[in-house]
Order: C-alpha cells, then structure tokens, then sequence
C-alpha cells in the first residue's frame, strides 16, 4: 500500500533509525517554494549499513527485518521523489550511521503533500522517550528548531512521553510551523 504523505515516509524511516540504535536522528526539511523544491534529509548515528547492503537497500525484497520479507519503505520514498523529477540518496557507514535525502519538486502535480509534521514528531517522541530529535523545518528562509537535549534540560526529570509533555510538544509545532507557513 502506497504512503499518502510524505510525513509517513519520514516516520517510516525515522523507525527504521530506532532500530539501527540511534540515539540522536536529525530531520531537516526545506521548503523553498522560489526554487521549486522540498528537501527532506534524516540522519542517525545508528549501526550503519555495510557497502553490500546499501547497494541493494532500495530493493524491497532486501530487508534486514525479521517480521516479514520485504522493506517497502526506503523503495517508497525513492519513487515518490523520483516521480516528481526530483532525487534520493542515502549515505551509510557501518558503526556510525546512515542519511537518506530526498529531494521533490515542489509544485509538482504527482508530489505527495506533506502531512502532519507535528503528529508526525509527538508520534516519534512519545515512543521513543530516550532518544535525542532535532527537528528543522525551513520554509522560504523562516526557520523552526525542536532540539530535545534542550527540552530535556528545561524538564528535569519529567519524562518527554508524559502526556502533557506530548500534548505541549504537538501544540509548540503546530504553531511554530504555522509560523513560518505565514508569507
């Protein structure tokens, strides 16, 4: 089944960086609409794929999972970029980490939208309380910035999945993106 929103490919992905072992996943998008594109880049500090692997990852039937025989999502996201003339790339060195970008033309008709990047994220964290996220988002040069050391700090030791902690999260993007969504 094919992901509706690009948001889903992030959350697919970002998955993927948990299983890897990282603790710290990086997600900068950029939107800029004056040079028709959208990028997306997700970097992990996780285990890394060997040279043979990475050749292959974008191959479905190349999995390192043990629950089912095929990974559709890193094939998933190279087509949607594709498909709107735009690009994908993945980078990964064993015991450091793997990026993936990829690269969409902006007012392309076939370019899927966005989607709910703060769901997206409060899904992320309320799952995954130990790991450190920073989250930039760009839009024609207005910047938003979630860096969870640094939420981490202002808690103590309220944990980042309590459900008011989750609740703020999700408003605190919501309308930090809405923000710079404004011309």
């Amino acid at each position: 089944m094919p992901m509706l929103e690009i948001s889903l490919h992030i959350l697919d992905i970002v998955n993927n960086s948990v299983r890897a072992g990282a603790d710290l996943i990086t997600l900068t998008l950029l939107e800029d609409k004056q040079q028709n594109k959208l990028s997306v880049e997700i970097a992990d500090n996780g285990c890394g794929m060997d040279p043979d692997f990475l050749r292959s990852v974008t191959d479905p039937f190349r999995t390192t999972r043990t629950t089912r025989k095929v990974g559709m999502g890193l094939s998933l996201f190279k087509a949607a970029a594709e498909t709107t003339g735009g690009n994908f790339s993945i980078e990964s060195e064993k015991g450091k980490g793997t990026t993936v970008r990829a690269e969409f033309v902006y007012n392309h008709i076939d370019r899927q939208p966005l989607g709910d990047m703060a769901q997206t994220i409060t899904t992320v964290l309320s799952g995954n309380a130990t790991i450190d996220f920073v989250y930039r988002h760009t839009v024609d040069g207005r910047k938003f910035l979630l860096d969870t050391r640094e939420i981490r700090q202002i808690l103590g030791d309220v944990e980042l999945s309590q459900p008011e902690v989750i609740v703020w999260l999700s408003d605190y993007i919501t309308e930090g993106l809405a923000e710079i969504q404004q011309p």
